[in-house]
């Protein structure tokens, strides 16, 4: 047992589980996290990829002794939330943490349209219905509060707004029944009532059918002030039919939206003469676009037949059935008489409403002790029993963050070509020298701290754990089964290419020039010129932008050349215990099914961020005494 008795005297445990979790950046912050009175009792992580699973138990089932289950398989798959529930068996999940890919997301690349991943954060969803933790926290790239004109970012805080307390819904329906009812027409009361109940009820089929019998009479009726050769052969009537089935259709339509997103992904369908039409098949048969085409022939049907309120009536209709809880909670709200009502509303909605939220909180991750600028957006779920959430406190004045200097300056002992598995003795550069400052864990100066070099070299976990077996290195999950496969060695992940002497003299000249579109002339002139779109030159006296998952994105502000997986690693904040496990970097589409080492440091969150995150839900957390 790796933990230390001492720490956990007095301390009650948290659980926690980590979606997502890559190389395990969250999980890294939050098992660093603690306060007087409470821990956090790491139970599940959960990824899609194996490289992912081993760099995760060699770390916290063979280094640090837990007992953490690991499940590696696809959160979309119908099997992936009962294989979690069995796996944590009969605990209580108190947090759960997890960024759902984000690539479609991000600002750094070209977006791509309808991808796989902008769903996951919907199964994301399904495994927070079911466990009702008393927290999550659901990380993302900054990129999705404007992703589709900032449609997605509402959609999912309608989506977590609308996750509710099934014991508590007699309430809103003895509402609506008792002080709403009179507020709008009786079918749409009755549409109303029909599709609160198909979201929120584990036997939904009955009100699913119930509400498609009242929208099919609406058609009825409507079509009946239509001439009768007319109603049977107008496209207009068609389309109104048609898109009334489709829109009932939803679960098969959302069968077929996966497939199609599914085979667009795993061709790599992208930027090429297919995109447009899959693209199509997906916006053909969205709710959105339904609606939009159905609403546009009952539009042309109410102005050449004389039936405009009818029409009316079928549009508000049809837009509810599209609706969220949330969305049909706002539309109630709306159409209250009074500000008596809405009052009451309000406060009997904070009750039945399991998470609340306002907006999602933006950080950034050199406010918290990392040396690198990355920005983050949190969507933090709050259970209504427990005090929200809406900010991360900064750890580090905005004027003390650490510098990239701090974290690598003793790491550059390596040359062209070179692995380096023990640290060397290295002389600091006098001109950067008075960047070297004694921190708290977190970043903050004081005079009884340390460098930022040594709490990475001695770890940030020495409060809680000694290791079970020393830090080692494996190449695959067969290795790990496999004791005299280990690798043991002083310093991990210290690896440089062999870069022949032309991309050697380019990153030279670009570290010159300090700004890589300043260097393209003298590039050019000297038949340097490359067709990479980007490289940038660390500054030793600031922060790294962003770490992504290219080697070569990062030019070293001393040796002039591309930074090591241990030197991105520090830039993230991870201890240099933590090994990166499995192949070193491959290329092209294999990133995305092997994960190198490489990739696992630049999708991570860093740990100290993470740190942040957890120490700020521990202190807010009520737990059953």
């Amino acid at each position: 047992m790796a933990q230390k008795k001492e720490f956990l005297h007095n301390r009650k445990a948290v659980t926690f589980l980590d979606l997502f979790a890559g190389a395990g950046g969250i999980s890294e912050g939050f098992m660093q996290s603690y306060t007087d009175d409470k821990y956090y009792d790491f139970v599940l992580a959960s990824d899609i990829n194996e490289n992912c699973e081993l760099t995760h138990r060699v770390r916290y089932n063979k280094m640090l002794g837990l007992d953490t289950e690991f499940l590696c398989q696809d959160i979309m798959e119908d099997s992936f939330l009962p294989n979690l529930l069995a796996k944590i068996g009969d605990k209580k999940i108190d947090v759960v943490t997890g960024g759902p890919s984000c690539q479609s997301f991000s600002l750094a690349g070209r977006r791509k349209k309808l991808d796989k991943r902008d769903d996951l954060f919907e199964h994301y969803l399904k495994v927070i219905k079911a466990l009702r933790p008393k927290y999550f926290v659901m990380e993302n790239v900054k990129g999705i509060l404007t992703k589709d004109g900032g449609r997605i970012k509402e959609r999912i805080l309608h989506e977590i707004r609308s996750i509710v307390d099934e014991t508590k819904m007699d309430q809103l329906y003895s509402f609506l029944d008792s002080v709403f009812k009179g507020s709008v027409s009786p079918t749409l009361f009755s549409v109303i009532n029909d599709q609160l109940h198909a979201l929120t009820s584990k036997d939904p089929e009955a009100f699913e059918n119930s509400l498609f019998d009242s929208l099919n009479q609406q058609v009825h009726d409507l079509t009946r002030t239509i001439p009768y050769d007319v109603s049977k052969s107008d496209a207009d009537v068609a389309t109104v039919r048609h898109g009334l089935l489709l829109l009932c259709m939803k679960k098969k339509r959302a069968a077929i939206r996966k497939e199609v997103i599914q085979l667009k992904t795993s061709a790599h369908i992208d930027n090429d003469s297919f995109v447009d039409a899959f693209n199509s098949i997906i916006e053909t048969i969205s709710d959105a676009e339904i609606l939009e085409k159905t609403i546009k022939s009952l539009e042309s049907i109410a102005h050449q037949y004389g039936c405009q309120e009818r029409a009316d009536i079928l549009v508000e209709s049809l837009d509810i059935l599209t609706m969220t809880v949330d969305e049909i909670v706002d539309y109630v709200y709306d159409h209250l008489a009074n500000d008596t009502a809405k009052t009451q509303f309000e406060a009997m909605m904070t009750k039945i409403r399991l998470y609340n939220i306002d907006e999602p909180i933006v950080v950034l991750s050199s406010n918290y002790g990392v040396a690198q600028n990355r920005e983050r957006v949190l969507f933090i779920g709050c259970r209504h029993d427990q005090k929200q959430i809406k900010e991360i406190p900064f750890t580090v004045p905005s004027d003390e963050k650490v510098k990239v200097y701090e974290a690598l300056w003793d790491l550059d002992m390596i040359g062209n070509g070179e692995t380096v598995d023990k640290y060397k003795k290295v002389k600091p550069i006098k001109k950067y020298e008075k960047a070297l400052t004694r921190r708290a864990v977190q970043g903050l100066p004081t005079n009884e701290g340390k460098l930022f070099s040594e709490w990475s070299k001695e770890g940030r976990l020495a409060h809680r754990f000694q290791f079970d077996i020393d830090p080692f290195y494996v190449r695959t999950m067969d290795d790990l089964n496999h004791p005299e496969r280990y690798q043991f060695m002083e310093l991990f992940n210290h690896q440089t290419s062999d870069q022949n002497s032309t991309v050697k003299e380019r990153l030279s000249i670009i570290a010159k020039h300090g700004d890589y579109d300043e260097a393209k002339a003298e590039l050019t002139a000297k038949g340097l010129d490359s067709k990479k779109r980007n490289y940038v030159v660390l500054d030793p006296e600031g922060q790294s932008p962003t770490v992504c998952t290219m080697p070569d994105d990062f030019i070293h502000y001393a040796a002039y050349r591309p930074t090591t997986v241990r030197e991105m690693a520090r830039l993230q904040s991870f201890d240099d215990t933590f090994v990166f496990q499995g192949k070193r970097q491959t290329g092209g589409n294999k990133r995305q099914q092997e994960i190198p080492q490489y990739t696992l440091v630049g999708n991570a969150v860093p740990p100290l961020m993470a740190r942040a995150i957890g120490n700020t839900i521990l202190e807010a957390i009520k737990l059953k005494k």
